[in-house]
């Protein structure tokens, strides 16, 4: 094993080690003798990965918007017409909604209102990562407009955002009743409104 490879498996370390707690306890809730413990590695390894903890907060995010886009991307290319794709992004929220539920999975629904006011290298982390996730979303609605199976919007990015708005929204109240209802009201939503054959568009 080089020692590049080394070196990556211990960021690697870190960043899983601080995923976890960030996801309990929030960003301000969790110090950095936590993750150093956490992680089990020494100070001063973390600052050769890391110049501070916001910056730690930024990478952590920025792997967490890759591996997330990933998974959008291999989904898109599979096998299927956008609408049934879509119908599989947006029942991957209510998969995860049992135990810990999606709320507490989701970076975005955890941190997002928190390091909007805290860090803005995080704040521009998740809102980059948002924008693209609303562009694969857009590009699907169009594909489904063309393979019949989604109606078609004037403004597919408009529609993209509105619904994720609603999911992102959904998150939140699901984790404050502790019940998957909200997620599961904003599939019946998202499946009526996607319908070939839906309602009039509103948004």
């Amino acid at each position: 094993m080089t020692g590049e490879s080394k070196s990556d498996l211990t960021r690697k370390r870190i960043l899983d080690a601080g995923r976890v707690l960030l996801l309990r306890h929030g960003f301000s809730g969790v110090g950095l003798s936590r993750i150093l413990a956490e992680s089990g590695v020494p100070k001063g390894s973390f600052y050769h990965y890391f110049a501070s903890k916001e910056a730690f907060g930024a990478a952590l995010l920025e792997d967490y918007v890759a591996q997330y886009l990933a998974r959008v991307d291999a989904l898109a290319a599979g096998p299927g017409t956008a609408g049934e794709k879509l119908g599989a992004f947006w029942d991957a929220w209510l998969e995860q909604a049992g135990n810990a539920g999606i709320a507490s999975e989701c970076l975005v629904v955890k941190l997002g209102a928190e390091v909007a006011d805290l860090s803005e290298p995080m704040r521009e982390t998740l809102d980059r990562g948002i924008d693209a996730l609303i562009l694969r979303l857009a590009a699907l609605l169009r594909n489904g407009a063309k393979d019949g199976s989604i109606r078609a919007f004037d403004a597919p990015e408009t529609t993209a955002r509105m619904l994720y708005a609603t999911w992102l929204g959904a998150a939140v109240l699901a984790k404050l009743a502790r019940s998957d209802a909200p997620l599961r009201a904003a599939r019946d939503e998202t499946a009526a409104r996607l319908a070939p054959s839906g309602p009039p568009e509103t948004t």
